[in-house]
């Protein structure tokens, strides 16, 4: 899909090219782009908020201004193409609240490139940072209004009830897509988007990255016409902590500043868009492990009636430089899906963790497709010398090939660890597949952790692409106190599995548990098994409870050296941090999880609720788009109301609902054991060969005209497809008639009168 997006944008900056501005255009025109290289990271994906004209006909392509002659336009784009308007303006705030970022983008494009006679569908692209989850667009035209909303799956206004379409897509896990129809050319749209999406940590240091990065070809033609861009940035990080500022992209003047938090305004008229994503970075100044927790009461709307509760770990400098023994265990899928760049992108990951590992430590590693594959019968110590061993064992026998069998590897990873108390094990699982006794592997993991009597092996999964079960995967991590991450986009796999494996390789603060809950009641905390503390992120952990909560909470654990580790948190009222809605993402995606697990009815119904509350996917809800004819025009987007925490999907008062059309479904799914089977790589989609007439379609449109590589030999093909059959025969006689007559004609030129 993404693929068939960059050649139609790359098919509609060809055509742009019939839109005359006049001699005194402002701007220069657009810039060749570089061919699409992935390799180097140039793409015509979009780096920054979008929306593109959908041109089916190239006859309509003309400035709706300035009419200027046009030669003849023969035959269709088909796919259509797809023309970036010009950006008028555009204003980003985000507010971050620890690691939780909520960004919401309002701006104003205009349809410059379609008669002001003719009208085109527009297609909105939403580039998001890091786990980037859509909350909500808006679309205002002055007529017309549309806005994405979240429905469960039995609503009254369910899949069976509105109009299915094929509008609404991730092109890739951070990019969504949606299309507006029929917009006339000269408009302006203004549009609204809200997105969650975390913050970045490393080493201490917090970065916050947005798709900011505008193409030149954006920029609106004309001298007169003004562009204005602004940026607000709140940052919460909660009480009783210390902000130091790093670096930024854009030139941000400080507004304010408090204990925790920090305001910053960039606002100015500018020549041209901004060039580069924004980028902000700050860190946390504490030696020692510090936090707190944050109590809420539910929301009016809240499914569950219970308080909820927030609380926080950030790891301090002096346990940072602390590392716990470890025994390590690296369980990778080999099988046929995984064949070429996967496998290799696998490889050099796993070469960069054994890389980290220290003399102290034990590793092994297991390779598995329908049997399973092992460096060594048990646990080595991870010298120099056995880690080259390993490397020369990896290039060797990781060879792609056969089935998906994951429990056989983890029981024998298990059985290797010491259970010595002395050190944590840890078990990482890599997989593209699914495979068909999941819950049953639960059910066998879930005991043999229960048996261990010291410290239960920690299970870190990643899963690539969006055939395996990602929600088995959660499920394994949730048993094993470790943590889940998913490599749709198969291009992210290295970046993943790098960043899983420094989360793990740098525990700071083990077998964490809470004390002093006595007087809780009815309690429940997200995750269950809480995960370690790592020096490479903070520690968050959320619940629900009844009663009334102390007011310091205890916390212990142990540290590297084995000793006992105990902290006493202040618990305050989240009076300007709106937990619910940070925490939403999280609660969903756990007990998601369990739902599958328990296969609970009760759950479900939760989810779908939580779900539609907080405007946040999940497999149980679907998106639709509202179509609503407007009152009276409104004015630009700078009418649209201020954002504050995500995009409001209510109509204003003088809108009418007319029309509901049913998105793509927007989940991950629970796996897909037919493309396991058939060893069907991630990210091909299981898309089919072409047919015939697409190949000759194919073959024969170089051959033709610049536009949009769509005339002659492609119009003629798309012609007789449609031809009935008399005319068709009548068609055959007349060219052989005209062969014979060339034949004869040739001949009485070679041969003569006496030929």
């Amino acid at each position: 899909m993404a693929e068939d997006f960059e050649v139609a944008v790359k098919d509609g900056l060809r055509l742009s090219k019939r839109v005359y501005f006049g001699k005194d255009r402002a701007v220069a025109p657009p810039k060749p782009l570089l061919p699409m290289d992935r390799s180097t990271g140039h793409s015509y994906l979009p780096t920054s908020p979008m929306i593109y004209a959908v041109i089916g006909d190239p006859a309509i392509v003309d400035n709706p201004d300035m009419p200027s002659y046009q030669p003849h336009v023969h035959g269709m784009c088909d796919p259509p193409a797809l023309i970036p308007l010009q950006l008028n303006r555009i204003s980003l705030e985000v507010d971050c609240y620890m690691d939780t970022a909520f960004v919401i983008v309002s701006g104003s494009w205009r349809v410059h490139c379609v008669m002001g006679s003719r009208s085109c569908d527009c297609r909105i692209a939403v580039p998001m940072g890091e786990q980037g989850s859509i909350l909500g667009v808006e679309a205002e035209v002055p007529r017309k209004s549309y806005s994405t909303q979240l429905i469960a799956m039995d609503s009254e206004g369910g899949p069976e009830k509105v109009a299915n379409t094929e509008n609404g897509a991730f092109l890739q896990p951070h990019i969504f897509t949606f299309t507006v129809p029929k917009i006339d050319g000269g408009t302006n749209i203004s549009v609204k988007l809200g997105w969650s999406q975390k913050l970045m940590n490393q080493d201490g240091q917090f970065t916050l990255n947005i798709p900011f990065n505008f193409p030149d070809f954006v920029t609106p033609a004309g001298k007169k016409i003004p562009k204005h861009e602004k940026i607000e940035l709140n940052l919460n990080s909660g009480p009783g902590t210390e902000i130091i500022c790093g670096t930024t992209s854009h030139p941000l003047k400080e507004q304010l500043r408090k204990a925790g938090k920090l305001g910053f305004l960039y606002e100015c008229d500018v020549v041209a868009w901004s060039t580069s994503d924004f980028s902000f970075t700050y860190k946390m100044s504490s030696s020692d492990t510090f936090g707190t927790v944050l109590l809420s009461p539910p929301s009016l709307l809240d499914v569950d009636d219970r308080k909820m509760f927030c609380c926080y770990l950030y790891p301090g400098k002096k346990q940072s430089e602390k590392v716990f023994r470890r025994e390590v265990v690296f369980v990778v899928d080999i099988s046929g899906s995984m064949k070429g760049k996967l496998l290799e992108d696998a490889k050099n990951a796993l070469f960069a963790a054994l890389g980290k590992l220290g003399p102290q430590d034990l590793f092994n590693v297991i390779a598995f497709n329908s049997e399973t594959y092992t460096f060594s019968s048990s646990l080595e110590p991870a010298t120099e010398a056995t880690i080259q061993n390993s490397i020369q064992w990896i290039s060797l026998n990781f060879v792609a090939g056969g089935g998906t069998n994951v429990l056989v590897p983890l029981n024998q990873a298990i059985e290797m660890f010491s259970d010595n108390g002395k050190s944590i094990p840890i078990i990482f699982l890599v997989t593209d597949g699914a495979v068909e006794d999941e819950k049953n592997i639960c059910d066998i993991l879930k005991s043999q952790l229960a048996n261990r009597k010291n410290v239960s092996p920690r299970i870190y999964t990643l899963g690539i692409g969006i055939f395996c079960n990602h929600y088995f995967l959660r499920m394994l991590a949730i048993l094993g106190r470790g943590h889940h991450d998913a490599a749709i986009d198969v291009d992210s796999i290295e970046v993943r599995m790098g960043r899983m494996f420094a989360k793990a390789l740098s525990t700071s603060l083990a077998n964490i548990a809470f004390e002093n809950l006595d007087e809780v009641d009815d309690i429940e905390v997200f995750p269950c098994g809480i995960p370690d503390l790592s020096s490479e992120s903070p520690l968050i952990v959320s619940g629900r409870y009844r009663g009334t909560f102390p007011q310091t909470l205890k916390v212990k654990g142990i540290l590297p050296d084995m000793t006992n580790f105990s902290l006493h948190l202040k618990v305050q009222d989240a009076k300007e941090i709106p937990i619910d809605k940070m925490l939403a993402k999280q609660e969903i995606e756990l007990l998601t999880a369990e739902a599958w697990y328990s296969d609970s009815e009760e759950l479900k119904n939760k989810i779908e609720k939580m779900s539609v509350e907080n405007a946040i996917v999940s497999e149980f809800t679907h998106m639709i788009l509202l179509e609503a004819q407007r009152g009276k025009t409104t004015a630009d987007s700078a009418d649209v109301k201020k954002a504050s925490s995500k995009v409001d999907n209510h109509n204003t008062e003088d809108s009418k609902p007319q029309k509901i059309l049913m998105l793509h479904k927007t989940g991950l799914g629970f796996g897909n054991l037919s493309a396991t089977a058939e060893n069907i790589p991630p990210g091909s989609g299981g898309s089919k060969p072409p047919e015939a007439a697409e190949i000759l379609v194919k073959a024969t449109s170089n051959c033709c005209g610049r536009l949009c590589n769509h005339c002659c030999c492609v119009c003629c093909i798309q012609t007789f497809s449609r031809i009935n059959d008399q005319f068709a025969t009548l068609l055959t006689q007349l060219c052989g008639a005209a062969a014979c007559l060339g034949c004869y004609t040739c001949c009485g030129s070679c041969c003569g009168e006496d030929g």
